[in-house]
């Protein structure tokens, strides 16, 4: 080989060297620090785009595993109000049953239990408005299925998991009709002589120089006991039940023969019961109950809403088109997965007292807030709704606690298993061996040295020229 002084290839060759194997130290000195053999596109581009999309499912996983954990939160949440509403309906329960037994109580025990009943429910209505997580109501039908009526006769009592998003038309074609009798003579002076009615059981003593107006009123003081009102129609004394439906009875026999100066109802035994609604839910035919329609097929299914009484006759339900109701699926939605889309749902409806039970056969309440127990009848009657509100409550618990278990619990726990083989995968791609790289750094580094050594001894060999020169 020349011996040259212009050109001095073997130091640019040992440079060139010691460069490459300096890029390589550091290369290694980063993923050492860093962690990761992955740093940047450069250091390996199909890598980098894989590990990427595997680092945005990852992030994904845990959001959705923390979703699924505030899930859970929600739902116990809402359970628990409804334990607590089970065991005060079971209080309730026991209420009702003590009142039913009449060979033992007298109208004082049965006021008493009927305000304590009142209470309870009222209470039952206050959780259920009150129960929240954070700021989102859970059991007063904001997280169920809500519904608005565009007329004032019509109350949008409830929806259910099969009432679809819309407005139906309500369409009342038999009004409802409470149990109601007329005297049949009417009293046109005060009462000549004192007199004893016997209505739905309970005697009420009229006394002697009572007009109309008074023997109204009398009777009236007892409507909590009777569940019967009393008013003037026709010039004749009338009287009508509370409750509208084919569950309402009135029974009334007086103890004076019918006269105008008597309470004109006479010594016969009159009972009467009353008519439940007929009507349609959007065209298609409702089931009724007292004055309470639910819809049994279409899109607008478990729609339940009640009819006001007649603004011309309190006997009767209104009459007719009754205008619409607009419903609206608010169920809680939960995002349980790392993607769009993977989402589930569950309806709660509304656990306010005027909300359970509704429409329950064989009962002249069509509600939990309507029972009362200062009779035998209605006690006997508040039972079978009672019971109807204990097993409506079990069963959206039990709905509950299998959207939490089956849905919430499981698909957590799968995603835990998907989260660790992801992260597995995407450490294989992105993250340093250090085993590998603590070898590669060593190497790295002794050729550095053995470089840097090498780069000094060649830039000296031109000193042989000078020895030549000489």
């Amino acid at each position: 080989m020349a011996l040259t002084i212009a050109n001095n290839v073997g130091a640019l060759n040992a440079r060139n060297n010691l460069n490459r194997s300096q890029a390589k130290l550091e290369r290694s000195i980063e993923r050492l620090s860093t962690g990761l053999k992955i740093n940047r596109g450069a250091d390996g581009p199909a890598a980098l785009v894989i590990s990427e999309k595997q680092r945005s499912q990852i992030a994904g996983l845990r959001t959705a595993i923390d979703n699924t954990r505030k899930g859970v939160a929600v739902v116990q949440t809402a359970e628990g109000a409804l334990n607590e509403i089970n065991s005060i309906l079971i209080t309730v329960r026991s209420l009702a049953l003590d009142s039913a037994n009449s060979g033992v109580n007298d109208a004082d025990a049965l006021a008493a239990n009927q305000a304590e009943i009142n209470g309870a429910l009222d209470t039952i209505t206050r959780i259920a408005e009150n129960t929240q997580f954070g700021e989102k109501q859970l059991l007063q039908g904001s997280a169920g299925i809500s519904g608005t009526a565009s007329d004032a006769d019509v109350t949008f009592l409830r929806g259910s998991g099969s009432t679809s998003d819309g407005t139906y038309t309500i369409d009342v074609t038999t009004a409802a009709e409470r149990a109601n009798i007329a005297a049949g003579t009417a009293q046109t002076t005060t009462l000549a002589a004192n007199e004893v009615l016997f209505i739905n059981g309970v005697s009420i003593n009229l006394n002697l120089g009572l007009d109309q107006n008074g023997v109204v009123a009398r009777i009236n003081e007892f409507t909590d006991q009777t569940g019967v009102i009393a008013d003037i129609s026709g010039g004749a004394t009338r009287l009508y039940s509370l409750q509208y439906g084919s569950n309402a009875e009135i029974s009334v026999a007086s103890d004076t023969v019918a006269a105008v100066d008597s309470s004109g109802f006479g010594t016969t035994k009159i009972t009467d019961i009353g008519l439940n609604i007929a009507g349609e839910i959007d065209g298609i035919p409702a089931s009724g109950n007292g004055n309470v329609l639910t819809s049994i097929a279409g899109a607008s299914t478990g729609a339940v809403v009640r009819i006001a009484e007649s603004a011309a006759d309190p006997v009767l339900s209104e009459n007719g088109l009754q205008g619409t109701i607009s419903t609206q699926n608010n169920a809680l939605v939960f995002q349980i997965g790392p993607n769009q889309n993977q989402t589930a749902q569950i309806a709660i409806q509304s656990v306010r007292a005027d909300a359970l039970a509704l429409n329950t056969t064989g009962s002249v309440f069509t509600s939990l807030d309507e029972i009362d127990v200062t009779s035998f009848k209605n006690a006997q009657d508040s039972l079978t709704v009672i019971d109807a509100a204990i097993d409506e409550l079990s069963s959206i618990r039990g709905e509950l606690g299998a959207f939490q278990a089956s849905t919430l619990e499981s698909v957590a726990n799968n995603m835990l298993s998907t989260l660790e083989n992801t992260v597995n995968a995407e450490s294989v791609i992105r993250d340093t061996d250090f085993a590998e790289e603590v070898s590669t750094f060593t190497n790295s580094q002794i050729l550095v040295e053995a470089g840097t050594s090498v780069l000094s001894s060649a830039n000296q060999t031109t000193q042989a020229i000078l020895a030549l020169l000489q």
